[in-house]
């Protein structure tokens, strides 16, 4: 029989609703709630905490998809075996903690946070329960081989409600009078997200998305609506030297803001170009 998932016992689930909780808190200029969320971040998943450890060995499982089988199978089989090095006891208090401080800086329904691949970390949570019969552990080991390989696998979150989810969609959006795109989701989570491995993955991922916008914005600029504009052309120009310049500047939200605003220009100059 698999193993009940207690999504409160599951250190990436928590941390992953966590983030989002920052990610809203940031939409909509709440300081204190977002220095909450970092404070918290950075107490409980500091370098070789026990709950960054086992945040690890989740990442390592839901993060950087598309692999190929055999290095997937490698990642599985390392995972289980940083996890069992985790001792069971120890970690349950630092989760229990963590939990504590949770309820006590926000409430409980941040558990309630939907974040969107619940049931692939619900799956690594049952596998890497001890408790498992031998056929669901091969079973669930085939959920998460599937899933790092990219194939279709069912994303519904079996133990989310969907007013949950609607509510959390809407407060999430509250400060922009359209849906957030999804390269903006990326950032405000990849942002939040920096607090734990001091602004690494951040850092590769703005690197990439300055490169995809002056791209954008070189087609942007071949548009009849900016084209014939002199002074919209030299305003381009202006903004892709600014994206060069954050390649240099220390990670802080005023780069957040220019990368967020440079991503929702682009899409507005495209779409006109495109209708004009």
């Amino acid at each position: 029989m698999k193993t009940r998932h207690n999504k409160k016992r599951n250190t990436a689930f928590v941390y992953e609703a966590l983030i989002r909780e920052g990610t809203s808190a940031i939409l909509q200029d709440d300081d204190e709630r977002k220095n909450k969320v970092v404070s918290m971040v950075k107490k409980h998943f500091k370098r070789n905490s026990l709950l960054k450890r086992d945040l690890d060995c989740y990442r390592s499982l839901y993060e950087g998809q598309n692999l190929n089988s055999e290095d997937c199978n490698r990642i599985i089989k390392e995972a289980k075996l940083q996890k069992m090095l985790i001792d069971p006891k120890a970690l349950f208090k630092k989760q229990s903690e963590f939990i504590r401080d949770v309820n006590k800086e926000f409430d409980s329904s941040i558990f309630n946070n939907f974040v969107p691949n619940y049931k692939s970390l619900a799956n690594i949570y049952q596998m890497f329960s001890k408790e498992n019969s031998p056929r669901d552990t091969v079973l669930l080991e085939k959920m998460v081989l599937d899933t790092m390989n990219n194939k279709e696998v069912s994303t519904e979150p079996s133990d989310v409600d969907n007013v949950v989810i609607n509510s959390f969609v809407e407060k999430f959006n509250t400060k922009y009078d359209t849906q957030l795109f999804e390269e903006q989701k990326n950032v405000l989570n990849l942002y939040i997200k920096s607090f734990v491995d001091n602004s690494v993955e951040f850092k590769m991922f703005l690197n990439e998305e300055i490169s995809r916008l002056k791209s954008q914005i070189e087609l942007a600029k071949k548009t009849k609506y900016i084209s014939e504009d002199k002074d919209m052309v030299e305003k381009a120009n202006l903004i892709a030297s600014k994206l060069d310049s954050l390649k240099a500047t220390e990670i802080n939200e005023e780069i957040l803001s220019t990368i967020l605003k440079v991503q929702s220009l682009i899409r507005e100059t495209m779409e006109n170009g495109n209708n004009n």
